[in-house]
């Protein structure tokens, strides 16, 4: 019999200028990635630098992050929380009339969608933390020369921000980088993704109808079940070549 390891999840408070913001259940790595997206994506930051310190303590289960600006607590506490779905569930004061007003993404940037088959092989193939469990999601960039940076967490949601939160650091140009997931495109996931400004977004499954639509909106492309080769475009921004010459069951919505 094959055994794997259990997957890690810890509760972890987010304290920001003094003021808890959430407890977030998390895997404990690559937690300052972590906590440079999530910042950035809920709008708390608008660039790295807007950070002036960040304390980890894993033993406490606690972020203690200092920002340059000064936080106005009370605007935070009085926007709504929506709860993120799925595993390692999350906080996001974004709703989805909110993330309508993020900046629309323009970008001319095409793959073939054997490019497209041949990162998310590479992806998996390198996800050593879900290869070590088999119950880890992760998120993956595509640079321009094809190198790939993964982060990998219990939540996809958390993931996300990872490898937002690497990009970010890396000082990164979202308008010529592929990301990639292994979750499910849902309206949060897509918020993460157009607030970054990433043009093209792949899951190896399916994306929720509310992202669908959100995504046409925002010109983001999204691409489903890239799987063996085969595909699904639920958007129609045409950044997908289909060189490989198969149905790629485009979803009007």
């Amino acid at each position: 019999m094959n055994r794997k390891g259990c997957p890690d999840e810890y509760p972890i408070s987010l304290i920001i200028n003094g003021y808890e913001i959430a407890v977030f259940q998390l895997t404990k790595f690559d937690l300052e990635d972590w906590t440079y997206g999530y910042l950035f994506s809920e709008g708390f930051i608008q660039e790295a630098n807007d950070i002036e310190s960040i304390l980890i303590n894993e033993e406490m289960g606690s972020i203690h992050v200092s920002l340059c600006n000064h936080f106005d607590e009370e605007q935070v506490f009085s926007k709504k929380k929506h709860y993120t779905a799925g595993c390692g569930r999350g906080v996001t004061f974004f709703s989805m009339t909110d993330v309508k007003n993020f900046a629309k993404v323009a970008s001319s940037k095409t793959y073939p969608l054997s490019y497209l088959l041949k990162k998310r092989s590479e992806f998996a193939q390198n996800s050593r933390f879900y290869l070590e469990t088999g119950g880890m999601h992760g998120a993956c960039i595509v640079e321009e020369d094809g190198s790939i940076t993964i982060r990998e967490d219990i939540g996809r949601h958390n993931a996300v921000d990872k490898i937002i939160g690497h990009a970010l650091r890396s000082r990164l140009q979202p308008e010529r980088l592929l990301l990639l997931t292994t979750g499910r495109v849902s309206y949060e996931m897509l918020s993460k993704a157009a607030k970054f400004g990433f043009p093209v977004i792949g899951s190896r499954t399916a994306a929720t109808k509310q992202a669908v639509q959100l995504a046409k909106y925002l010109n983001i492309e999204v691409i489903g079940y890239l799987r063996g080769k085969m595909a699904t475009v639920y958007t129609n921004e045409e950044r997908v070549e289909n060189d490989l010459n198969v149905e790629l069951a485009v979803e009007m919505h």
